[in-house]
């Protein structure tokens, strides 16, 4: 069975012939992938961002960073410093691994699920969803979940253009609704 990164140089191949490009280097590509979950309730809970860090270490095969306050915010009740996210970034074999696992099993189980919405690009070819449930991911285990939590998924890509970038990722079977 043909791995994801085997299938995303099979795309990239096609897409240049599509394209019409000179090289399969002018075709677009996946630079990284970025997940990230806001902690708000860990200024209440100090264990809370210990176990969003466990959890997405498992999702994500590598030690994610805990992201802090730039500046205090008194309507937030909110100091400078304080942690209010754990971030990972995502390249190389990790990375395909990941996307891998986004499609083929995390996705489709999602509940209701009816694809994922076409209007997450940022006009530069960089895509971004939200998962509301991290338990869709087979790497959690039920039993040890206390408290779910959502994270927000960015696919940095070189396209420049969103229409290239739809195109990649669509080639690469990503479930975008239909409009």
């Amino acid at each position: 069975m043909a791995t994801f990164k085997d299938q995303y140089q099979a795309v990239r191949r096609e897409l240049k012939e599509e394209l019409g490009l000179k090289s399969v280097e002018a075709a677009p590509r996946i630079i990284k992938v970025n997940l990230n979950v806001g902690a708000g309730a860990a200024l209440n809970d100090g264990n809370y961002i210990e176990k969003i860090i466990t959890d997405l270490r498992q999702i994500a095969g590598q030690q994610p960073i805990i992201t802090k306050a730039k500046q205090s915010i008194a309507g937030f009740k909110l100091r400078e410093g304080a942690p209010i996210g754990v971030a990972v970034t995502l390249r190389g074999n990790r990375m395909f691994d990941f996307l891998s696992r986004l499609v083929n099993v995390a996705l489709p189980r999602v509940r209701d699920f009816q694809g994922i919405p076409p209007t997450g690009f940022d006009g530069h070819g960089n895509y971004t969803l939200g998962i509301k449930e991290h338990v869709v991911f087979p790497e959690i285990s039920l039993e040890n979940v206390e408290k779910t939590f959502g994270l927000s998924i960015t696919i940095a890509t070189n396209a420049g253009q969103d229409d290239l970038a739809r195109a990649l990722l669509a080639k690469l079977r990503f479930p975008f609704k239909q409009q």
